[in-house]
């Protein structure tokens, strides 16, 4: 398995959990459960990513920018998470922040499945595609 196929797969399990969360209503248990589970997803994904393909390709003139724009959006995806922690599961405001939370995430993988994967391709040889791939998935075993 490549980096790609291998996020890619944590990708599938994020449009998952993200179409269960705008599915749920009110203060309950399955809210809360659905959130956190996506939320250590997403943090536990981010990170990995981060350290397993963005780092070495953010040195690349052709992949820099989207390396940083890639980062940045993990940022904003972080934001609209502590929206959803500091607003109540029965607020009518938080489907609306889980809906933006499941735009701005389908948007960023998108981004990175479309264009992205495509462009660092050409960077990596079969060798490094397979080699971040194990340590990414390393990362995500130990930390989920």
């Amino acid at each position: 398995m490549n980096i790609f196929e291998s996020i890619r797969k944590d990708h599938d399990t994020q449009r998952d959990l993200l179409d269960q969360l705008v599915q749920t209503t009110g203060d309950t248990d399955k809210r809360d459960t659905i959130f956190k589970k996506l939320k250590k997803e997403l943090e536990v994904h981010a990170d990995a990513e981060e350290r397993h393909f963005y780092k070495p390709l953010i040195s690349d003139d052709m992949m820099q920018d989207k390396a940083r724009h890639g980062i940045a959006e993990h940022h904003e995806i972080d934001e609209l998470i502590e929206k959803l922690e500091d607003t109540d599961y029965d607020s009518s405001a938080w489907l609306k922040y889980a809906k933006d939370l499941k735009e701005k995430v389908e948007h960023h993988l998108e981004d990175e499945e479309h264009s992205f994967f495509q462009l660092a391709g050409k960077v990596f040889n079969q060798t490094q595609k397979e080699d971040l791939a194990k340590k990414y998935r390393s990362y995500m075993i130990e930390n989920l």
